[in-house]
């Protein structure tokens, strides 16, 4: 793991995702991962190629790797990328 996304800097973003924005990390699940009934979603660990998640469905826990489209060079890179996804995400879902 890269200093950019150490395992403080991953906690750092975890902890601030699932605080602060539950909805999305459970859209992501949805979207990304193609789990349309998960309930929730919580995201684990982040890296500079992907996420972790754990997903509820059906009141059973479901690991999720998601893949991030390039590969992060930094934190304030995967804030831009989760953010571009949320708003695909959306922007679809009006569609």
């Amino acid at each position: 793991m890269s200093d950019e996304f150490s395992t403080q800097v991953s906690d750092r973003i975890c902890s601030h995702m699932n605080d602060d924005h539950a909805e999305a990390v459970l859209l992501y699940a949805q979207a990304y991962a193609g789990l349309t009934d998960a309930s929730a979603a919580k995201m684990l660990a982040i890296d500079a190629e992907g996420m972790n998640l754990d997903a509820q469905v059906q009141d059973k826990a479901v690991p999720v790797r998601i893949k991030f489209d390039h590969v992060l060079e930094n934190a304030e890179d995967a804030h831009h990328t989760l953010v571009a996804m949320l708003k695909q995400v959306r922007q679809k879902s009006k569609e």
